[in-house]
């Protein structure tokens, strides 16, 4: 085929006035550099920095939040005035009363009732109502909803399976997916297409799944799947307490008998006010990230991190954040009626007459004899084993083809008399009293050449925590619809099945695994320096080599243990504690006479009815999660929780500080050097060098461990030798103190080769540095080893490539499976060009084309090299733009 030179001018015209991209860059869909306006404007330059850090709790806001600001102040002189204007000052619109409204019409396809649940929550600065529809959507799901808000729409589903399991839990899955095209993106994947869930959405999944499976009735066998999508996304606010509501909105609609409607709320702290589902914009001022859910009678789950607050102020955003979750389950109980089914409990097996009476009159003293004897983990567990069997065994023989309702009555009467001995004699199963820590033991620096580690046991809950340091490159990188989220500081938590004497599978981290790494990860955030203060990036690790009980606050202890043994200065000590609750019937909301138990193990955690970690230093929390198995947990409960946590809190932080007392004041010699400087944007490409020569030759040439370049110009040079670091520093405003520009800049000449010119008629070995339809560009001899120039670069154009017709050039390249190819340099052509042919090194060789038997047929008509020429130099030109 035969192009016309316009008409692929006109086309290498639109690609040169088309968006550029760099490929050693990455893409940043949120640029620093122009928010870092807004952060002027909203932040006094004295305010806390480590807040800021806050915002990756739901990763809505790019993480270099402290890079942008000192970017800006770099350039930008603010007087003393200017600095008191610039204090965030929070104003939130008025907004109707409380309210709901519910409207049918027979609007649905094919002549069917769409029902409409309008919620206001009457909260100051929300004006944007909740907006609930059924009846259009997923018809044929057990119920489908839509739940919009302002410009972000969700979509939530439940369905179960007609058959009955023989199962002795609940099967219940909960899936959630962010959609990049919600926000007029697309996934960054190979075939463009959303793939497994990301950490955020593993995460929205735990968070829909645990305010739901304690409510749904007892006895319920029926395979159940939620799933989730977010299918609009505005960009103002997180959806995550959204997809809690529309899953529970779907669950409580469909035939699944769940016992209370349920619904979920975010508050924020800023300005010294409370916040109810506050934008993300308020979110980068807010000192708290609290999502609560539950039903309008009680809390169910919490989730949140915070800046160091009072107890005091953490029952009140719970009690703020209640109130919403109040009217949204009115109005849920109100749609219910309107367009719920009927929900089934024909399938879920009575208990059988008398079954429990009569374990508890054959086995409560042997249980009992058990609990009071003070048994280790292994005898208890084996004991209680046995105990089990015999129960099991022996029942049977009564009730036959009951083993799941004999388990379920044994399992009841094990809670109700751990409680009964915690509350009349104030001691638990292993003989501790009900505020007793187990014993710790604390080891700083054990391991010999990480930059950080600790061993933290606790009872026999033992981790081994290890940080390491490293540049800006090191950073995590989550791709979410609100754009790259590149995280400074990540902890990542294993749990191998060895850690309680059990085989299983090893590899990528599981759902539990995931979510007790990111609420470690949140209790350490606020004690973490500014970049400012200290230029690495920071990554803890925490192995779980033995558990009974609450290994993610132990990873707490041990990580904060590592990053003081790595030299990193954190604010204060970091401890956290989980706690524990008793009740005489599990399946009750919490009331006086619930009992309080501090450093829960793994059998109160599995027999109890709350699992509440807290975390923070001797002043405040900074994280916190509330797991609820009973019908929900009052407010007086959860105070009393929370002043008992503080006493084991501080008792933890006691026995770390016999381990390590500060913050090391020097930083291993593992650790490389750090030097931050910043260059031009448009010089970019100079540092970086044509397909990234020149960054890799300033690695090597200086003995460096990285250099990595941001695209807003910001350098970061790491190493061991400093004075080799200050060399490069150095070597780098160099090269980009010359004039004209790389990267994305202004174009300055094209480097030209500067070394012997090849001679006319000599075989060379070209290296493929492109490949096109009219030819294959290859060079032939080297440039510059700092690459700093190019090397001799020619074309050997398609009909010179074989002696025969080359129809696909890309095609017949890869086919050939090279990156080399013999040619003959056959000199400049009238532009001053490389002229290469692969042709005559065959006719060299006696390479012949083959005969064709056929009639003669017409030459085909090839572009002319004049032609070639243009093509070439555009394609040229192109690229070094």
């Amino acid at each position: 085929m035969r192009f016309s030179t316009s008409a692929v001018a006109a086309a290498l015209l639109a690609a040169l006035s088309a968006p550029q991209c760099s490929a050693f860059l990455a893409p940043k869909p949120l640029s620093t550099r122009k928010q870092s306006h807004q952060y002027q404007q909203h932040f006094l330059p004295t305010s806390n920095p480590k807040w800021q850090l806050l915002s990756t709790v739901n990763d809505e806001a790019p993480a270099p939040v402290v890079e942008a600001k000192e970017e800006e102040s770099e350039e930008v002189a603010v007087s003393d005035d200017e600095e008191e204007s610039t204090e965030y000052k929070l104003v939130l619109e008025d907004v109707p009363p409380a309210s709901y409204e519910i409207t049918s019409s027979p609007t649905a396809p094919g002549g069917g009732d769409v029902h409409t649940l309008t919620i206001n929550l009457g909260a100051p600065g929300h004006p944007d109502p909740i907006v609930i529809e059924t009846g259009k959507i997923g018809r044929q799901a057990s119920a489908a909803v839509t739940l919009t808000r302002g410009e972000s729409v969700l979509y939530a589903t439940a369905s179960r399976d007609k058959d009955v399991r023989d199962l002795n839990f609940l099967p219940l899955s909960v899936d959630h997916q962010e959609r990049f095209s919600s926000a007029g993106l697309t996934s960054g994947a190979f075939n463009k297409r959303d793939g497994r869930p990301g950490e955020h959405e593993i995460l929205v999944c735990r968070l829909i799944d645990r305010p739901l499976r304690p409510l749904i009735a007892e006895g319920w066998r029926h395979e159940t799947q939620l799933l989730s999508w977010v299918l609009s996304y505005d960009g103002v606010r997180t959806c995550d307490p959204l997809a809690i509501t529309a899953s529970a909105t779907a669950l409580w609609l469909s035939d699944v008998p769940l016992i209370k409607p349920v619904a979920a709320s975010m508050v924020g702290y800023i300005d010294g006010q409370l916040v109810l589902n506050p934008t993300l914009e308020q979110m980068k001022h807010s000192r708290l990230n609290l999502i609560v859910a539950g039903t309008k009678d009680a809390v169910l789950m919490i989730e949140g991190a915070a800046d160091f607050l009072p107890e005091d102020l953490m029952i009140e955003a719970v009690t703020f954040g209640h109130n919403a979750i109040k009217t949204q389950c009115e109005a849920l109980e109100e749609l219910g009626k309107v367009a719920g089914k009927e929900k089934k409990y024909d399938t879920i097996k009575p208990p059988i007459e008398g079954l429990q009476e009569m374990v508890d009159e054959k086995y409560t003293a042997q249980l009992d004899e058990i609990y009071n004897s003070d048994l280790s983990k292994e005898d208890l567990s084996s004991a209680t084993s046995q105990f089990s069997e015999t129960v099991v065994t022996e029942m049977e023989e009564i009730f036959p083809e009951e083993k799941a309702s004999i388990k379920g009555a044994m399992k009841d009467l094990m809670c109700r008399r751990m409680f009964v001995k915690a509350k009349n004699e104030g001691t638990r199963i292993d003989g501790r009293k009900l505020d007793e820590v187990r014993v710790i033991e604390a080891e700083a620096g054990f391991l010999p050449r990480v930059h950080g580690s600790a061993l933290f046991t606790r009872g026999q809950t033992q981790v081994v925590a290890t940080a390491t340091l490293g540049d800006s490159g090191m950073r995590q990188k989550m791709d979410r619809i609100s754009g790259m989220v590149q995280k400074r500081f990540y902890l990542q938590y294993t749990f191998p099945p060895s850690c309680v004497g059990e085989t299983g599978r090893v590899g990528a981290p599981g759902r539990r695994e995931v979510g007790h790494g990111n609420l470690a990860e949140r209790a350490l955030i606020p004690a973490l320096p500014t970049e400012d203060e200290f230029p690495y990036t920071i990554r803890v690790e925490s192995l779980v080599t033995e558990s009974n009980g609450s290994s993610s606050m132990a990873s707490v202890c041990g990580g904060c243990l590592a990053l003081m043994d790595a030299g990193v200065p954190i604010s204060s000590p970091i401890a956290g504690i989980a706690m524990g609750m008793l009740l005489g019937d599990k399946g009750a909301v919490s009331d006086e006479n619930a009992v309080i138990v501090s450093d829960i193990t793994g059998t109160e955690d599995g027999l109890g009815t709350m699992d509440f970690k807290v975390a923070g230093n001797k002043e405040g929390i900074t994280t916190f999660q509330l797991d609820i198995k009973c019908e929900g947990l009052t407010l007086d409960t959860m105070k009393k929780a929370l002043e008992q946590a503080k006493a084991g809190r501080l008792h933890i932080l006691g026995e770390m500080d016999k381990a390590l007392t500060e913050a090391r004041g020097e930083l291993p010699a593992t650790v490389p050097k750090v030097i931050k400087l910043k260059i031009a944007e448009d010089s970019i490409g100079k540092v970086i060098g044509p397909g990234g020569k020149q960054i890799r030759a300033l690695i090597e040439d200086f003995e460096l461990t990285n250099i990595n370049v941001e695209e807003n110009g910001a350098v970061q040079v790491s190493g061991f030798d400093m004075k080799k670091m200050e060399e490069a520093k150095e070597m780098i405003t160099l090269l980009t103190s010359q004039m004209g520009g790389g990267g994305r800049g202004s174009r300055g000449p094209k480097p030209e080769y500067v070394g012997p010119e090849p001679e006319v008629g000599k075989v060379y070995t070209g290296k493929i540095t492109g490949i096109h339809n009219f030819g294959v560009f290859l060079e032939i001899l080297p440039g510059a080893e700092d690459g700093s120039t190019p090397g001799c670069e020619g074309l050997c154009h398609v009909s010179e490539l074989h002696v025969e017709r080359v129809r696909n050039t890309e095609g017949f390249i890869r086919s050939m499976n090279t990156e080399t190819l013999e040619v003959v340099y056959q000199g400049k052509n009238n532009k001053g060009k490389y002229q290469l042919s692969r042709k005559a090194v065959l006719e060299q060789k006696g390479v012949k084309a083959r005969g064709d038997s056929g009639p003669p047929r017409a030459a085909p008509q090839e572009m002319s090299k004049d032609e070639v020429s243009v093509i070439s130099q555009a394609i040229e030109n192109a690229i070094t733009d």
